[in-house]
């Protein structure tokens, strides 16, 4: 592993590299951390398709999501950050031309403000390199914990869509 990208008091980020491929597939394994991601079932392919788009994210426009570990340790806990997606919602909902924040937690770090801790440092670390700047998100309708840390992090509802199996999505925007 090379150097963390940014620490905090409990956890190290890093940029994703070829060594977080099993750990990124442990990561979404559990079908209760699934519920909100869409109802899929993982495979190693998969995890390597999210992988490569964690790094194209970081390749082509200089900020990703970050593997994030507790300090000292190997094992990823979350995979957190600010990144580039498409999700052909269409420019009037105004997901797919701007940088998406998101946050997966492994579900033995729930309710340990992992998440709240990792996306303060990724969005400082965002804001200080790339400016100020609108950053929006998706969270599935229901998914609770995630919608009081988007609050929490200053994120506000703009609007609404449908994700592939007909789940109401509520979408956020944190602006600057």
């Amino acid at each position: 592993m090379s150097a963390p990208v940014l620490t905090t008091a409990r956890l190290e980020l890093w940029q994703p590299g070829p060594g977080d491929l099993a750990d990124l597939f442990d990561l979404t394994f559990a079908e209760e951390t699934r519920r909100f991601l869409g109802q899929f079932v993982p495979t190693e392919t998969d995890a390597f398709a999210r992988l490569l788009r964690n790094a194209g994210s970081w390749s082509l426009w200089g900020y990703g999501t970050f593997m994030v570990r507790l300090k000292g340790a190997d094992r990823i806990v979350a995979n957190c950050g600010v990144f580039r997606s498409h999700r052909g919602f269409g420019t009037d909902q105004g997901l797919d031309n701007v940088p998406e924040a998101g946050w997966i937690i492994h579900r033995d770090h729930w309710g340990q403000g992992i998440a709240r801790e990792a996306m303060e440092a990724a969005l400082a670390w965002f804001d200080a390199v790339h400016g100020p700047q609108r950053v929006a998100c998706m969270i599935e309708q229901g998914h609770t914990a995630s919608d009081q840390l988007a609050q929490r992090l200053g994120f506000v509802p703009y609007g609404r869509q449908e994700n592939e199996t007909g789940q109401p999505l509520i979408l956020y925007e944190r602006l600057p």
